[in-house]
């Protein structure tokens, strides 16, 4: 007989959340509701008590840090090699010079002067080792997308053999599905199949507050990006890594994103 699929929609990380798996509890899946809130409340920029926003106000030292922040700065780190830099998490004074200093729920950011200033690499402004991670001055990070991807990764770990977790977007799945033939999401205007897979879209058409504002920053420029593309949907091994490879081949562009994406997107889908 097959098991009963639970499914658990909420809001949280400033937008629309779904946990779904076969065979368990609904109070599991409100536990991993509380978990993503309690991990969010400590991730999130816009707090200035929470860890990261502490760390961020303790630059030229080395802090100590949880693990969970441990391990995410190390996978942005990660995503700065892997995308040859163009996944810079060290953005936040470039989003903070663009206006996009609350969250868009909140109140709708105001636009300012736009002023190029590239963002230093990664790794000339964050170290980062075992409990402890030490910010240059002058620098600010911005965990965004790439701490969806990974708290979807660790949500569909936790809750067992058969589950998605979706994150705004940022979905990681295990398992064979509701049915046996995995789990199907829409993504990229198609409904795909993930088994033990992640996904990711990366769009400058959300959180955008004017014609030349919105959420995507260039690190090439510290300016919102405009690079031929306006949304990369992708299927990768992870939540994290299809992330990371839609945000990099959004910003490479239309001419070498397909290239991009062949080499480390397992499918995907670009809009112009």
């Amino acid at each position: 007989m097959p098991r009963k699929l639970e499914a658990h929609h909420f809001e949280a990380l400033g937008t629309n959340c779904s946990l779904f798996a076969v065979g368990l509890p609904t109070g599991r899946l409100l536990e991993g509701e509380f978990w993503v809130r309690r991990i969010g409340a400590r991730l999130t920029r816009f707090s200035p008590d929470s860890e990261l926003s502490r760390f961020n106000a303790s630059p030229g030292r080395w802090t100590e840090i949880s693990p969970e922040l441990e391990s995410l700065l190390g996978e942005s780190l990660h995503a700065f090699d892997m995308s040859s830099g163009l996944v810079n998490v060290a953005v936040l004074p470039s989003l903070q010079a663009v206006g996009y200093t609350r969250p868009m729920a909140e109140r709708q950011p105001i636009a300012t002067e736009l002023r190029a200033r590239p963002v230093p690499p990664l790794r000339d402004v964050l170290a980062v080792r075992p409990g402890a991670a030490r910010l240059e001055p002058g620098a600010g990070i911005d965990l965004g997308g790439i701490a969806k991807g990974w708290m979807a990764d660790r949500l569909r770990d936790w809750l067992g053999p058969n589950a998605l977790a979706n994150l705004g977007g940022d979905l990681s799945a295990r398992g064979m599905g509701p049915v046996g033939d995995g789990w199907p999401v829409g993504l990229g205007g198609a409904t795909v199949v993930l088994r033990d897979q992640g996904a990711a879209t990366s769009s400058v058409r959300r959180r955008r507050w004017s014609a030349e504002h919105h959420h995507l920053i260039d690190p090439r420029t510290g300016l919102p990006a405009r690079t031929g593309l306006e949304e990369v949907s992708v299927v990768a091994a992870n939540g994290v890594e299809a992330e990371v490879v839609a945000k990099t081949a959004l910003l490479v562009g239309p001419e070498v994103a397909p290239a991009y994406c062949a080499a480390h997107a397992l499918a995907w889908w670009l809009s112009p």
